[in-house]
């Protein structure tokens, strides 16, 4: 029995008219030490405030009748889980800046009166607890705001989207599915009416947004959202068009063999080098993971993804070939 199940179970027990003797909290805690029970006690008191009083008329443990009815709160935390939480708070803060400070203020606070309480010193969580971002792209605190209340209220909303991809600026309507963050980003899932499909919108490219005051008319269901996110390798996912082989050296396979790049991938190892099978429907995102290792991973199939990534690289090379004025300088 763990100290949780200890305190629900010496929380039922005090619960009732009856004082408890010491022995059958014993027995009714798993038969547990005098140590172990007078701590529990001492936790229930001081942790939760519970107003455990002891009748010595009848030799027994029980909330005291006149004090106002005590339950305990549906979730709570030992001192290790607290300072879990607030390294969780840390990270949560860092995927975006000051988007959860005023909704983390007051428990965090609380957490930290907690802790306090124990012995612990809360300061040692921020000092010792580092989250470093990468490429993160800002997205305005009040855009977020609105969008996640959408979002969890049901809301459609119309908007100003200006796509990277064709540089331009489109007025949608769109119906809030999911918010989503990856690779320290965010992004909207919505259904859109332009496009008659589901569609991921970058946040910060979300420009004007109005509320229309209307619900969400979302024709998907939970399980055809969570498909459209993970159905192929990276953000623009959809229903997979192909599946990518792609062979690593020992020297990546190190690293390759001990990474997730998509929930179906295939991995397993052949003379000494790690070749990976990953789903894959738009190429650019895996194209950018692949190259990153350089000469260490090759493109085994499909041979249009392989021409492709030849072709990336060619490109790239000639960037970096002298050109006939570089050739003619002494």
């Amino acid at each position: 029995m763990n100290r949780a199940e200890r305190i629900y179970r010496l929380h039922q027990l005090l619960s009732g008219r009856c004082p408890v003797s010491l022995e059958r909290l014993r027995d009714q805690l798993g038969e547990a030490s005098r140590a172990t029970v007078n701590r529990e006690i001492a936790y229930l008191r001081n942790f939760f405030g519970a107003p455990v009083v002891y009748d010595r008329e009848h030799n027994g443990y029980l909330y005291d009748p006149d004090a106002p009815a005590f339950e305990l709160p549906g979730l709570f935390f030992n001192e290790s889980e607290l300072f879990a939480l607030l390294a969780s708070e840390r990270i949560l803060e860092s995927v975006q800046p000051g988007i959860l400070a005023p909704k983390l203020g007051p428990l965090k606070t609380r957490i930290r009166q907690l802790l306090a309480e124990s012995g612990h010193d809360a300061e040692t969580v921020a000092e010792r607890v580092h989250v470093h971002g990468f490429a993160g792209r800002r997205s305005d605190t009040d855009r977020f705001t609105s969008i996640a209340a959408a979002v969890l209220g049901g809301k459609a909303l119309q908007i100003l989207y200006h796509a990277r991809t064709q540089d331009r600026v489109t007025c949608r309507r769109v119906h809030c599915a999911r918010l989503v963050h990856y690779r320290a980003n965010w992004y909207l899932l919505a259904w859109c009416e332009r496009a008659a499909g589901l569609r991921l919108f970058s946040l910060e490219r979300i420009g004007e947004i109005s509320d229309p005051a209307e619900p969400a008319r979302i024709p998907a269901t939970a399980q055809e959202l969570d498909r459209f996110l993970s159905a192929s390798f990276g953000i623009f996912s959809g229903e997979a068009a192909a599946w990518a082989r792609i062979r690593f050296t020992p020297d990546a396979a190190r690293w390759v063999a001990d990474e997730q790049w998509h929930s179906d991938q295939l991995g397993y190892w052949v003379d000494g080098q790690y070749e990976l099978q990953v789903p894959y429907s738009e190429p650019t995102e895996l194209l950018m993971e692949i190259l990153r290792y350089g000469p260490e991973a090759e493109i085994l199939a499909p041979p249009e993804l392989r021409d492709q990534a030849g072709a990336l690289l060619e490109q790239a090379l000639a960037r970096y070939r002298p050109g006939d004025d570089d050739a003619a300088a002494p």
